[in-house]
């Protein structure tokens, strides 16, 4: 399972409950989204992330979270 292979369970976890925030990172995130629906919207597109999906997030991107559903994802920022 990709999941294993990667790693993603050893990996750090965040939740966040229905909700709307800024948000800028200062380090390359990538995130396995195990449950929830956000709407992440940046000055170049609007992207629907849920769960099941592994998304990178690249260091210095400024962006909007509209949290639909709640979130549960597990990250890190070393690269894969």
């Amino acid at each position: 399972m990709k999941r294993q292979k990667l790693g993603i369970d050893t990996w750090g976890r965040w939740s966040c409950g229905v909700s709307k925030f800024d948000w800028q990172y200062d380090e390359t995130e990538t995130c396995y989204i195990f449950e929830g629906e956000v709407i992440v919207t940046t000055p170049i597109e609007t992207v629907v992330i849920n769960e099941g999906m592994l998304v990178t997030f690249p260091k210095g991107l400024k962006c909007t979270w509209d949290v639909k559903r709640p979130i549960n994802k597990a990250y890190t920022f070393d690269a894969i």
